[in-house]
């Protein structure tokens, strides 16, 4: 693919969104480029991860290891970014990935993201800004979940008296 089409597919990308053209070449150029085979492994899980993978062609299968084998999770296309936290911190692969045919992947590493990062501050304070509304709206979610699991608790208490005074 072209430094043009590898371009197009970045800006696809949520985080990469506020991205000017000119810091999404500078990323698409200094960004590794890979093409695999069907059946290669991108990744695999409770791996060290120290980048995003964006994939820019074909169709990557998410899976996780269960007590049958790995069991697919998600299927993941052209236009996503698998591994978006190993770009700001160390973390490791939560699934194994693998290529489903032949597979075009565009490689950040946490290095290159941070430099652009802090050669750009805007980006930081956009990054930043992006995170803090995906927390709260995450932590408004959790609100009614809390509630519910201490309506349970409280059931359970109920439940637990009645059977001690049997």
């Amino acid at each position: 693919m072209s430094l043009v089409q590898d371009i197009a597919i970045l800006r696809q990308i949520p985080m990469l969104s506020d991205f000017s053209d000119d810091q999404l070449r500078l990323l698409a150029f200094s960004a590794e480029g890979m093409d695999l085979i069907s059946g290669s492994f991108v990744f695999d899980e409770g791996e060290r991860a120290d980048s995003g993978i964006v994939i820019a062609k074909g169709n990557v299968s998410l899976q996780r290891k269960s007590t049958h084998g790995f069991m697919e999770v998600e299927m993941a296309g052209p236009g996503v970014l698998l591994g978006e936290t190993a770009m700001l911190v160390e973390t490791r692969r939560p699934a194994r990935a693998v290529c489903i045919g032949p597979v075009r992947v565009i490689r950040i590493r946490r290095a290159l993201f941070k430099r652009m990062v802090q050669e750009f501050p805007e980006l930081a304070r956009r990054l930043f800004d992006s995170y803090a509304a995906r927390y709260q709206t995450t932590v408004a979610g959790l609100v009614p979940i809390g509630e519910k699991m201490a309506e349970l608790n409280t059931i359970m208490d109920e439940l637990k008296a009645r059977v001690k005074g049997e």
